[in-house]
């Protein structure tokens, strides 16, 4: 080798072995798993346009309420009631909930209608049909007895066939596909359901009050941070615009 070349290439050596305190090594991303949500139906379609990034289980708010207290694993919960939120508290299994949406009783009947049905009173003088409730566990199912309760109505569920569902999903399903007659589900739902059903407005004065809670799990390998992260997201103004636009009123305390 002449020695030119030589030179060279201890040249190019010694350029490319700088002093390696002076070399700054590649930093690792931080990569951080998604928070893992358990949520009332009713939020099926309202929780992934705000946050698609969460792996969610939408039931019945008190089925999530049972496999939390079981040791499921999530790390917030979201529920259509106060009961299971609050039960879950009390317990020390998640933070302190946080009311942040709200959402009414309706009737829905499907596109179809075959039964005529348009008001309560084809219910209460009309033949006997099939319809489909919220079992009494289910907020879906509480907020509708206690409803019908205040118009004085309550025996309705007793002089038609009714079909106990476990979350407003079944009771829009069945509604949706003709194999109830009626079904009482939350407002939100008869948007989600679109121009598969029609929707009955009821007295807002017979209301109950439906508050939808939102708290942390408190459990051993919960994520606190990105379980907070993900609430805080849901309170925020875009969070509050998805949630209008899927039928869910403001929050309010109570």
């Amino acid at each position: 080798m002449s020695r030119a070349l030589l030179l060279v290439l201890c040249g190019l050596a010694i350029a490319n072995c700088g002093d390696a305190s002076e070399r700054t090594p590649a930093t690792p991303t931080a990569t951080r798993n998604p928070p893992t949500v358990y949520a009332a139906a009713s939020l099926r379609e309202a929780f992934p346009e705000i946050d698609g990034t969460p792996r969610y289980n939408f039931a019945g708010s008190n089925q999530l309420q049972t496999q939390i207290e079981r040791g499921a694993p999530a790390d917030v919960f979201a529920s259509a009631g106060p009961a299971e939120a609050e039960a879950l508290f009390r317990a020390g299994k998640c933070s302190r909930p946080v009311v942040f949406a709200t959402n009414t009783v309706v009737m829905l009947v499907p596109a179809a209608n075959r039964a005529g049905i348009d008001s309560l009173d084809a219910l209460r003088h009309g033949p006997r049909r099939r319809l489909a409730v919220g079992t009494p566990e289910v907020p879906a199912g509480a907020y509708t007895r206690t409803l019908l309760a205040n118009l004085g109505l309550a025996s309705l569920l007793t002089r038609h066939r009714i079909s106990n569902e476990p979350n407003v999903s079944g009771i829009t399903s069945k509604v949706a596909l003709g194999s109830a007659d009626a079904g009482f589900a939350y407002a939100t739902d008869a948007r989600a359901a679109g121009d598969r059903v029609t929707v009955i407005r009821l007295p807002a004065s017979a209301q109950p009050p439906i508050r939808y809670r939102l708290c942390a799990v408190r459990r051993e390998g919960a994520d606190t941070r990105a379980a907070q992260a993900f609430i805080d997201k849901v309170g925020s103004a875009a969070g509050r615009r998805v949630l209008e636009h899927w039928g869910f009123g403001p929050p309010v305390r109570g």
